[in-house]
C-alpha cells in the first residue's frame, strides 16, 4: 500500500520540475513511510511513497521496464491478490522478472495486454503507468473504489495523486471550493468521479483514464453486473463459503505482520475465524502454524455504563473476546479515554487524512487512534467492512417505509439527524444556494438510472436490486474512503475481503428472498460461516461501529465551541453563529446526539478551512 503522484505535461520539459513533484510527493509521505522514489522525463514526471508489503527489498518505486522503443513506468498503490498466477502466465509468455513484487507483474502486465490488464487483476488497487512508447498516460482504479486516485486537466496534460492534496500541492491546481463541491461535502451521497475542489475529479471505481496529446478519455471496464442466479439455496451457500475461505486465504499473504480488525460482530468474526483457520494451519514445509492477532477498539467505562439505543442494542467488547477465545486468536482492545477523542490535534489529523470536513466525528477520531495503535504492532490488518452493503445487513433494508421512500435509504433513517448536522448549521442564504433536496433527488434519479433489471425479476426482487446498488456504488464508497484515508494517515494497510469483485457479482446477483430467506439480516453469510462462529454472534443484532456516549466529551466540545465563538473564524461566513451559540447554552448530560453531532461538524468544518484556506466562491 502506498501513495502515488504525477504529472503530464506536454508543453514543458518537466526534467526541470523536480522541486514541484517533491512537494507533490511528499504529501503522500504517510501513506508510504517506508522508502520514496520520483521518476522524470520530458513529458512525464512520476512520485511514489512505499508503504513495504511484499517484497520488502524488490518492490522499490517507480518501476521501470525498458522496450526497444522506449521505458514503460508504473508508479502503483494498493495489493493484487491474483499476482503469482498472473506472474506465471507472463512467464510462459516470456516476461523475465527481477523482483517478487506485484508491481512488477502488474507493469509487465500492461506491456503484454495494455489497458486490458485491468480485467485481469483481483485486488485493490489505484496505479498510473507512463507509456513512452506512444506518449500516454494511464490511469486505472479498483471495481470497488477501495483505493482511492484523482486527478486534474491541465491546459497541457494533467495532474494526479491518491489524494487531492498530492495535486493542490502543485500551484498549477486551483484551490478552490464551489457551490457544487459544497453540495459534495454535505449531501451524504458521494456521486462517483466527483470531487470536493474545483477542476478535480477522481477516477471512477471500475475506470479508466488516458492522457495524450489528443486529450483525455474516460472508460469504465467494469459496472456491476446484472446476471441470472441459477443456484438453489444450497449450492448459494456453499458457494459464498468457498469464496470467502479463497479471499481471506489471499488477502492473509504479507512479508510484513497482519491481524484482523474484531469488534465482536458478524462480519469481523467471520473474517477473524476464517484468518485463524488459515494461519493456524501447519505450513507446506511442516512448520507451524501461527496465532492470528485482533484488534478492538473500545471506551473506557462503557461496559459498565452502556445503555441499549435503537442503533446499538449490545456493546462489543464480551463478543469480541468471545470470538478471540473461540478461534484462538491472540486479542487486543484499545481503551480510549474522552479526552483522546476529543483533542483537537487528533481532529486535524483525521480532517488533515481526509481532505474535507466531511467526518464522523468522534467515529473518525478514534478510528485514527485505534489505527495509531494497531500500527505499533502490525502493517497490515483485515477488515469486515463493506458486509453489510454485500449480503444487505443493515435494518433499513427490512423496512417496508424504507423499501418505498424515494430517496437514498439511509436518508429515509437518518433524516432528521441530517438536517441537524447538515442543513440547520449553515446560515439561510448558503443553505438556500446549496438547495439540498433538489441536489439529492437528482443524484439519487442519476444513481437509479444505473441499475439494470433482471430477466423476469418481480417488482419486489427488482427494488431491493435498486437498493443494493445504491449501497454498493454510492454508500459502501464514503465508508471505504474512510477507511482508506485514517488508516492511510498512520501507514496501516486495512484490506476488506468482502470487497472482493467474485463476491460483490456472485451475491449482488443473488435474489433478495435468498438474501433473507431466514426472515433475517445476511442471512447468506450467517449460514455459510455458521460452524465458525460463537452462537451467541451469530443471532447477534448488528451494531454499528460505536460512538461513545461520555457526557465528558460532549463537554469537550461545548468549550471547544465556546472558544470558537469568541473568534472571528471563517466557518462563520457559513455557519448560523446563532445556531451554534443556542447549543453553548445546552447541557452536556441532555444533549442530543444529533445536535452533539451537529456542533462536531462545524469544528470540523473550521478545522478543515484553516488546514486548506480553500477560496470560497459561493
Amino acid at each position: 500500500m502506498c501513495g502515488i503522484t504525477g504529472w503530464v505535461s506536454f508543453d514543458r520539459d518537466l526534467t526541470q520540475q523536480r522541486e514541484r513533484l517533491d512537494a507533490m510527493t511528499r504529501t503522500m509521505d504517510c501513506r508510504g513511510p517506508d522508502a520514496g522514489g520520483v521518476w522524470l522525463d520530458r513529458r512525464a514526471a512520476l512520485g511514489h511513497r512505499r508503504l513495504a508489503v511484499i517484497d520488502i527489498e524488490g518492490g522499490t518505486q517507480p518501476m521501470v521496464l525498458p522496450t526497444d522503443d522506449g521505458p514503460v513506468v508504473i508508479t502503483y498503490s494498493g495489493e493484487v491478490y491474483n499476482y503469482t498466477e498472473l506472474r506465471s502466465e507472463l512467464l510462459r509468455r516470456g516476461h523475465r522478472f527481477e523482483t517478487r513484487s506485484d508491481t512488477e507483474v502488474v507493469l509487465h502486465g500492461y506491456v503484454e495486454w495494455g489497458e486490458a490488464v485491468a480485467e485481469r487483476l483481483n485486488g485493490m488497487f489505484a496505479f498510473a503507468v507512463w507509456d513512452s512508447r506512444v506518449e500516454k498516460l494511464v490511469l486505472i482504479r479498483d471495481r470497488m473504489g477501495v483505493k482511492p486516485l484523482y486527478y486534474y486537466a491541465t491546459d497541457d496534460g494533467v495532474l494526479f495523486g491518491s489524494e487531492p492534496k498530492a495535486i493542490l500541492a502543485n500551484p498549477l491546481a486551483d484551490r478552490a471550493v464551489d457551490l457544487a463541491g459544497l453540495r459534495e461535502l454535505v449531501s451524504f451521497t458521494q456521486t462517483p468521479g466527483s470531487s470536493v475542489w474545483c477542476g478535480m475529479n477522481e477516477v471512477v471505481p471500475g475506470g479508466l483514464v488516458t492522457v495524450d496529446r489528443s486529450g483525455l478519455r474516460e472508460h469504465r471496464y467494469w459496472t456491476l453486473p446484472t446476471r441470472p442466479h441459477t443456484d438453489d439455496r444450497e449450492t448459494t451457500v456453499a458457494t459464498v463459503r468457498e469464496l470467502l475461505e479463497d479471499i481471506v486465504s489471499r488477502q492473509l499473504v504479507s512479508d510484513v505482520p497482519r491481524c484482523t480488525l474484531l469488534s465482536g460482530g458478524l462480519d469481523s468474526s467471520v473474517i477473524t475465524a476464517l484468518a485463524a483457520a488459515k494461519l493456524g494451519r501447519p505450513g507446506e514445509h511442516g512448520e507451524a502454524g501461527e496465532k492470528v492477532r485482533s484488534f478492538a477498539v473500545d471506551f473506557v467505562g462503557r461496559e459498565d455504563d452502556f445503555v441499549a439505543d435503537e442503533l446499538r442494542g449490545t456493546t462489543d467488547a464480551p463478543y469480541a473476546r468471545e470470538v478471540a477465545a473461540h478461534v484462538g486468536s491472540q486479542h487486543e482492545a484499545i481503551v480510549l479515554d474522552h479526552a483522546s477523542i476529543a483533542d483537537p490535534d487528533v481532529r486535524r489529523a483525521v480532517i488533515t487524512a481526509r481532505d474535507s470536513p466531511l467526518s464522523l466525528g468522534d467515529m473518525d477520531t478514534s478510528l485514527y487512534l485505534l489505527f495509531k495503535a494497531i500500527r505499533q504492532q502490525s502493517t497490515v490488518a483485515l477488515s469486515g467492512e463493506s458486509a453489510d452493503e454485500v449480503f444487505g445487513g443493515y435494518r433499513w433494508f427490512h423496512l417496508p417505509e424504507v423499501q418505498a421512500a424515494q430517496t437514498f435509504p439511509w436518508m429515509a433513517v437518518f433524516v432528521s439527524g441530517a438536517r441537524a448536522q447538515v442543513s440547520d448549521r449553515f446560515n439561510a442564504d448558503i443553505t438556500a444556494a446549496l438547495d439540498l433536496p433538489a441536489y439529492i433527488k437528482d443524484r439519487y434519479a442519476e444513481a437509479l438510472g444505473e441499475v439494470e433489471r433482471a430477466e423476469g425479476e418481480s417488482d419486489h426482487e427488482a427494488r431491493m436490486r435498486e437498493l443494493c446498488h445504491l449501497h454498493l456504488t454510492r454508500f459502501v464508497r464514503m465508508l471505504l474512503e474512510r477507511k482508506d484515508r485514517i488508516s492511510m494517515a498512520v501507514g496501516l494497510e486495512v484490506r476488506v475481503p468482502f470487497c472482493d469483485h467474485r463476491l460483490v457479482e456472485y451475491v449482488y446477483n443473488t435474489p433478495w428472498s435468498l438474501k433473507s430467506f431466514d426472515g433475517r439480516e445476511k442471512s447468506l453469510l450467517r449460514a455459510a460461516t455458521a460452524d465458525l462462529l460463537p452462537k451467541s454472534v451469530l443471532e447477534r443484532v448488528k451494531a454499528p461501529y460505536p460512538a461513545t456516549l461520555d457526557p465528558h466529551y460532549t463537554g469537550a466540545l461545548l468549550q471547544q465551541s465556546k472558544e470558537l465563538l469568541t473568534t472571528d473564524d471563517p466557518v462563520f461566513d457559513l455557519v448560523d453563529r446563532g445556531w451554534l451559540e443556542n447549543i453553548t447554552r445546552q447541557d452536556c448530560a441532555t444533549m442530543p446526539i444529533d445536535v452533539r453531532n451537529g456542533m462536531e461538524r462545524v469544528l470540523d468544518l473550521s478545522t478543515w478551512l484553516d488546514i486548506y484556506r480553500p477560496e470560497l466562491r459561493l
